[in-house]
Formats: C-alpha cells, sequence, structure tokens
C-alpha cells in the first residue's frame, strides 16, 4: 500500500514538473524567440537573442560592450519577458557600469522594450527600443562559386581620406606616418572602453574579402570589425587572451583552430572573407577559422544588423597599433 502511494506521488510530482515546464513555455511570448538587432531610443548599437530550453526561456542581450549572457532572473511578467542587465559606458571621470530592467514583449506584431534604471542620469533613466528580427542562417556557402571583384585600396598611405572617427566626441589617436596607419594612445590595460576614438571607413559594405596587415606590440590589443559587427582580433600569439579570445579568433564567437600569430612587434597579416553571415579568417597564410557562421555581433559591434551594409571599423579605443595594406574586394552578387 505505501509503495502504490509512493508511486502516486511521484507520478504526481513529474507532472507537475511537466506542466510547470509546459506554462513556462506557454508564457514565453509568441514570436520572441530569436536573434534581434536593436533600435535603442538612445541610439546605442545592441543585439538580443532569445532561446528556449526544455521550456525555459533564455536570454543574451548586449549594448556595444560587456558580456552577452545568458542572463540570470529571466522572469515573465504580464507578456514580457523581464531580466537585469549590466550596461557600460565612457564617462565623465571613466567608464561607468550601471545594472538596468529589461522589460521585452511583442506589442501590435512588433518587438516593443524597455530598459528602465532609475539611479542613472537622463538620457539613460529609461531607454525604449524596437527590433529587426534576424533571418534564419544561410546554408555554407561554396566559395569557390563566388566571385569578387577588383580589390580597391582602402588607405592611400598618405592620409586619412575615406575614414572618419566612429565618435567624432572622443580624443582622435589616429595618423598617417612613413606610410602606416597609426594609432597611439596612452592606454595600456584591455578594458572594453576608453577615451580613444575608433576609426572606421565611410563607405559601407555588404560581402567582401579583406586584406590588411597589422603590428601591435607586447601587451597591446585592437580589433577589425567586419561590417562594423564582427571583430577579428589583433594581438600577439603570446597575448593573455588566446583561444576565443586569441589573435585570429572572431572575438567571443569563433576560435582559430591553432595560434598561427607572430611575436610581438612583427607585422601580421589578415585575410578575411565574410560571405552569407560565414566567416573565413586566414592568419600570416594559415587558414585557422575555415567557412563557419557567425551567430551574431560580437563585443564592441556599432552594427547589429546581418542583412544590411557596413564599415570596416578599427578598433582605436584600446592600445597602440599600426596598420598598412588595406584592400577589400566586393563580392559580386549575380
Amino acid at each position: 500500500m505505501r509503495a502504490n502511494w509512493l508511486t502516486g506521488l511521484t507520478v504526481c510530482l513529474a507532472l507537475l514538473v511537466v506542466f510547470e515546464r509546459n506554462l513556462q513555455a506557454d508564457s514565453i511570448p509568441a514570436g520572441l524567440i530569436g536573434d534581434w538587432s536593436l533600435d535603442l531610443s538612445t541610439k546605442e548599437p545592441a543585439w538580443l537573442k532569445i532561446d528556449q530550453r526544455d521550456g525555459t526561456p533564455v536570454v543574451y542581450m548586449r549594448v556595444h560592450v560587456l558580456s552577452a549572457g545568458p542572463h540570470k532572473g529571466v522572469e515573465t511578467k504580464m507578456g514580457r519577458l523581464t531580466f537585469p542587465l549590466k550596461i557600460k559606458r565612457e564617462g565623465n571621470q571613466g567608464p561607468v557600469t550601471t545594472t538596468n530592467t529589461v522589460a521585452v514583449g511583442i506589442k501590435d506584431g512588433k518587438l516593443d522594450g524597455l530598459i528602465i534604471n532609475e539611479t542613472s542620469e537622463k538620457p539613460y533613466d529609461r531607454i525604449t527600443f524596437t527590433g529587426k528580427k534576424f533571418p534564419p542562417m544561410p546554408p555554407r556557402p561554396d566559395l569557390s562559386k563566388v566571385r569578387f571583384g577588383h580589390p580597391i585600396s582602402l588607405f592611400n598611405g598618405k592620409d586619412l581620406t575615406g575614414w572618419k572617427l566612429y565618435n567624432p566626441k572622443k580624443q582622435n589617436g589616429w595618423r598617417v606616418e612613413d606610410g602606416l596607419l597609426v594609432n597611439e594612445t596612452p592606454k595600456t590595460d584591455f578594458g572594453s572602453t576608453g577615451s580613444y576614438g575608433n576609426l572606421e571607413t565611410e563607405a559601407v559594405f555588404e560581402d567582401f574579402w579583406l586584406h590588411l596587415d597589422f603590428l601591435i606590440e607586447s601587451n597591446r590589443n585592437s580589433g577589425v570589425y567586419l561590417r562594423g559587427m564582427y571583430e577579428a582580433q589583433v594581438v600577439d600569439r603570446d597575448s593573455r587572451m588566446q583561444g576565443i579570445q586569441g589573435v585570429g579568433a572572431i572575438f567571443g564567437r569563433i576560435a582559430p583552430s591553432v595560434n598561427a600569430g607572430k611575436e610581438p612587434g612583427e607585422w601580421q597579416s589578415y585575410d578575411l572573407t565574410l560571405v552569407d553571415r560565414h566567416v573565413t579568417v586566414v592568419l600570416n597564410g594559415v587558414t585557422v577559422i575555415d567557412n563557419q557562421p557567425v551567430e551574431g555581433p560580437t563585443g564592441g559591434a556599432i552594427h547589429t544588423d546581418p542583412m544590411t551594409p557596413g564599415p570596416i571599423h578599427l578598433q582605436g579605443d584600446h592600445t597602440s597599433v599600426k596598420y598598412r595594406n588595406i584592400y577589400l574586394a566586393p563580392a559580386i552578387k549575380d
């Protein structure tokens, strides 16, 4: 009799767990699941991904820098997902990180979101946002069938024609010296923000092949953003940043198969191909990422929509770095 009672209790508990999971699954607003390029009222670049595992919402979100998650403390209230989110910005006295509450749902068939931080100064106390959902990841392209146009030089070796600061309010450490594109800053740490500015092309691009050379000293850091969205890491082979954060990586997204970097202070070369949201990285003549899908923007991205053109964006708010021989060949669409 006791065994039957225990068996019955076990079955009831199992049914309760299933019911709770189904209740959670049903409570996730329809249409939210997927990747989103966000349009914030503050115009800051942002990205959101909502998934579901065993009936539980899994949420990733980033406003420009810091970790994208998955974020803890996700709750569903009145048809909207809520969760805490840290945002880091450059303040008057250095970087400032705030903890905010995000609420997001679907309203009139469109993404509808709000970021609230009651203690933050305006205009960041209430940020509204909408979003554009990513289409499904396309299949791996056959690069042997992709045609590229004639390479164009993005850097003339004389001046900064064709380039601009992403944020003109920041200090400009960029100059041209002896035919090289040089960024010089006093910063030596690898922090994700800085008072100096990033440099980007005035032109924007869709799919392409990009070649450039870079020289980075020991304990220094920079990055090349493809379409302003995917960062190819720039450090030396012995940097404390290795693997998915090391040289040859699409930062935080795809690790290189091998460390093909060179010693600090030596010129290195990148050949970077972006086609159909798949990236190939050739570092110093070695293919370290072979036509792999990039699921979403990397930290520091200034562009988050994979379906629209974006610039080549060079990280200058970190440390000193030099570039040369910057060429791009656009993919030709039939």
